[in-house]
């Protein structure tokens, strides 16, 4: 077969990205994602010099991240470039297994194989090992086709991305065989059943699920108040006055707080100081006894609000404790959060999954640490919490804690559900990112979380879009970008269990297993053959 020519494989790697880009947030032109894999797979058909192949490939996944993910650059240059250029190659590893299959076996088993491949290679890519960024995961891409989607309550986003994969890979495989001989009616007709099936039961699901929310919504009788303060992130960070900040915020819930109140949402690192704050000295601090004054006004009112914080001890208390020059003493950094009353603290809850390159960097990138922090990175300051704990409002919801770029992961998430969570209280704080499609990916991916769990997700962005979201997935209630704003909805406590909460990612679980298995018969295939020879 004749070499691809360099424009056209370059026009195939940039067609994919821009295809990948076009299906995602705020784009929105999902049916692109149903044919966005084809041009690579021409490429890996057409290119037989393995050195030109990974060069394409990468082109096309790196125009993918780029086009989608640019706006990281906002809050961090070096985290953008690392992950835009590292995720790509990421990527590239299921493309490098699909071209190995492919030399041993036929082209039906190794587009099977591909598509094991890359399930694992999402899945895997939401463990916490340090460069975990499962933004663009496939099943993502739906996030504003939430009318297409509702059976994620059963197979959370890895079944949007099989779905996905499946249709890729039958479009080319029909593509290849149109060359060759005519592709007959039944064919055709199967590929239109894969595509239109699960919209079809997604709509379904849907219909019961808003009869359900109509009738049990009438029921509700506490209603939860978010507030957006919108104070820009660099200069809360150069000013740092909390006192401001803690006026501005009263002022903002007082505008929606009733007595039905029960549950008052402030966003990410809302209880801000240089220094951070004594979680030990919560009540003894001058700054805060507005808040609990509020709190008093009104007896069910529970404050779940974002706060960065620290905490003294006599003795190494975990593996991210440092110590107090020559004290002997130890401490711990955390961007958490804070459920109170008018008692005082509550429980605290400390961010676990950190952002790559911003929050934290894996043991193996530590040495760049420096670069990082120049850049407006970090190389790990902040200690995390290892338990899914929820944090109970008395005799009201169980709150299930998202801190941020939390959200983004589905699994996480629903193992807080799991334990007792009854909704989902995400805070954040997208002003890092400016007025970009960050915010926008960031708000259609808590959808997703919705229906996953079926739970009410609650959301107080800083400066970003604040919501309410029901179990369907749909907005009831949302916020302008970059505008103070407070709002108000009532809010009931599902303890619904989905297959996705009781059973997690399944879908990944079994890919991961088929993978081994490929794996090793490839190289036992390998082996078998040079005993041959």
């Amino acid at each position: 077969m004749q070499r691809l020519k360099n424009s056209s494989a370059i026009l195939l790697s940039v067609l994919a990205g821009f295809l990948f880009w076009i299906a995602w947030t705020p784009n929105n032109f999902s049916a692109a994602i149903f044919f966005a894999f084809i041009p690579l797979f021409m490429i890996e058909e057409k290119e037989k010099n393995s050195f030109r192949f990974f060069l394409f490939i990468y082109l096309g996944l790196f125009t993918w991240n780029i086009l989608t993910t640019w706006w990281i650059w906002n809050s961090t240059l070096i985290g953008a470039w690392l992950a835009i250029a590292v995720n790509s190659l990421l990527m590239f590893l299921p493309w490098w297994g699909y071209r190995k299959i492919k030399q041993q076996y036929s082209l039906k088993i190794s587009l099977i194989a591909f598509i094991f491949f890359w399930l694992s290679f999402e899945y895997l890519h939401q463990l916490d090992w340090g460069l975990s960024w499962p933004w663009l995961t496939i099943g993502n891409a739906l996030a504003e086709r939430i009318s297409w989607i509702q059976w994620y309550e059963f197979t959370g986003t890895s079944g949007g991305t099989l779905w996905v994969l499946l249709i890729n890979a039958l479009l080319y495989y029909l593509y290849l065989q149109n060359t060759t001989k005519r592709i007959g009616l039944r064919k055709h007709l199967m590929v239109s059943s894969i595509l239109a099936v699960p919209i079809v039961i997604s709509l379904l699901i849907e219909q019961n699920e808003n009869k359900r929310i109509d009738t049990v919504s009438k029921s509700a009788t506490n209603n939860i108040v978010v507030v957006q303060p919108n104070i820009d992130p660099y200069e809360k960070i150069n000013s740092s006055n909390l006192q401001n900040q803690i006026h501005q915020l009263i002022e903002l819930s007082r505008k929606q707080i009733d007595k039905s109140t029960t549950l008052l949402v402030w966003p990410e690192t809302a209880l801000f100081a240089y220094g951070g704050i004594d979680e030990k000295k919560i009540s003894e601090l001058n700054e805060l006894q507005p808040v609990f004054k509020l709190l008093k006004q009104y007896p069910k009112l529970h404050l779940y609000t974002g706060i960065e914080s620290y905490r003294i001890f006599p003795e190494k208390h975990s593996i991210y404790s440092k110590p107090i020059d020559a004290s002997g003493n130890y401490y711990e950094i955390y961007n958490g959060a804070m459920l109170a009353d008018s008692s005082g603290a509550l429980q605290f809850y400390h961010k676990s999954m950190l952002v790559p390159g911003v929050e934290t960097l894996p043991r193996f990138l530590l040495f760049l640490g420096p670069v990082f922090e120049k850049f407006g990175g970090t190389a790990g300051g902040y200690a995390r919490q290892e338990n899914r704990t929820t944090l109970p409002v008395k005799n009201h919801h169980i709150i299930a804690p998202a801190i941020c770029y939390e959200s983004i992961y589905g699994e996480y998430i629903s193992r807080y559900v799991k334990n007792g969570a009854n909704i989902i209280a995400i805070i954040t704080n997208d002003g890092w990112w400016g007025n970009t499609p960050g915010h926008k990916q960031h708000l259609a991916y808590a959808r997703l979380r919705a229906i996953e769990t079926r739970k009410w997700v609650v959301r107080s962005a800083n400066t970003g879009i604040s919501s309410f979201i029901n179990p369907a997935g749909n907005i009831e209630q949302s916020s302008n970008w970059w505008q103070p704003n407070s709002l108000k909805n009532l809010v009931y406590a599902d303890t619904r269990e989905t297959f996705f909460v009781q059973w997690g990612d399944v879908i990944s679980k079994i890919a991961l297993i088929f993978t081994s298995f490929i794996i090793l018969l490839y190289f036992f295939k390998r082996y078998s053959i040079k005993r041959e020879q």
